[in-house]
């Protein structure tokens, strides 16, 4: 009789675990098709998965081929959206490879060995819906041609980038980040020529190139410059006014001196963040009334004078409250010639600050 028991309850535990795993395959399923894709797309994908690459039942648009020591790109299967090649040996951006995979959104090829010669014709503009394409650290000499007119996010930094392709851009109206730092931009490259058709841009990096001036031609939608570690000297007058969005600016590490930074230069009401760290500059440019952060440390100013940056005069700001009263909130000021205190003509000026550093 206990002999029986034992095979009742091995059975019946039996038809509990296989209950079980069809639940949690329904469950699967589910999961899998509230993410538009249907049964029969299901199975193909996972089916068609590389041999060299990872794809998760319960993710089955991603594909990862990442870290995988990959010379070459395998063949990736059609209903992919993100695909994951980061960290490999790929030389060649090749058009066979990704044939199929006509609805990629995001395409990761950071760290690789791909060379400009190596991005095959058609590869990228065959991707209707491609929106976020990143290429940091490769071989790059240049600016992909015919890129898809969907797309949002550009990233191409740590590459050896010097030519932008006339016209490259010119229908890419959804792109809103470009990515260009740690490149080999000169002056010529970058025009308004070849940054023609970036007409809603919001951030643009090209810091760490070789600039010798303020780049040219940038759209008046840019929010976010970036500019850091270039050789720019000067800044000519007015060049804000053609940037009326400009509200975050990083210069830092170039070769401003005052006498070639018009002392009104930034006087841009849409400027939040001011950065003009480890330059050559003297005196303290005048401070927008709207600005909240300004990084003027590691430069040669001896002082500093209410008097001279208030942007307004003191005596029209009764109290905090006040729309007069600038915005100002956080100053760096360390690696000066400045002796403390502060004058208090300055903390009268900017009495919001919440911290100086000096």
């Amino acid at each position: 009789m206990q002999t029986s028991h034992t095979c009742l309850g091995s059975r019946f535990g039996g038809k509990m675990a296989l209950l079980l795993g069809l639940l949690c395959t329904l469950c699967l399923v589910g999961q899998v098709l509230g993410q538009d894709i249907t049964h029969e797309e299901y199975l193909a994908q996972i089916q068609a998965c590389p041999r060299e690459c990872n794809c998760a039942p319960n993710f089955p648009r991603a594909v990862y081929c990442d870290n995988k020591g990959l010379k070459s790109i395998p063949q990736i299967p059609p209903h992919t959206w993100y695909l994951y090649l980061q960290n490999n040996l790929i030389e060649v951006l090749s058009a066979d490879a990704l044939r199929n995979a006509t609805q990629l959104r995001w395409l990761n090829l950071n760290r690789n060995k791909i060379t400009s010669e190596g991005v095959e014709e058609g590869v990228l503009s065959t991707k209707p819906n491609l929106a976020h394409l990143y290429m940091d650290d490769n071989l790059l000499s240049s600016v992909p041609s015919a890129l898809p007119a969907s797309l949002e996010s550009l990233r191409l930094s740590r590459n050896r980038i010097s030519k932008i392709p006339p016209g490259v851009f010119i229908g890419l109206d959804k792109l809103n980040l470009l990515d260009l730092q740690a490149n080999k931009l000169m002056d010529d490259a970058v025009t308004e020529v070849s940054l023609k058709g970036l007409n809603n841009l919001v951030q643009i990096n090209l810091a760490k190139n070789q600039l010798n001036s303020m780049p040219i031609g940038l759209p008046p939608t840019t929010t976010q410059l970036f500019l850091d570690g270039n050789n720019i000297e000067k800044i000519p007058a007015g060049y804000f006014k053609g940037l009326p969005k400009v509200a975050f600016l990083r210069l830092n590490y170039n070769k401003l001196g005052s006498s070639g930074v018009p002392r009104d230069v930034f006087n841009v009401s849409s400027i939040l963040d001011l950065q003009l760290s480890h330059n050559q500059l003297t005196e303290v440019p005048l401070i927008p009334a709207g600005l909240e952060h300004l990084h003027l440390d590691h430069n040669n100013i001896k002082s500093v004078s209410g008097a001279n940056i208030c942007p307004v005069a003191v005596e029209t700001m009764e109290d905090s409250a006040n729309e007069s009263v600038p915005r100002l909130r956080y100053l760096r000021l360390d690696g000066n010639d400045i002796k403390p205190p502060i004058p208090r003509d300055v903390i009268l000026c900017f009495r919001l600050l919440t911290s100086i550093v000096i």
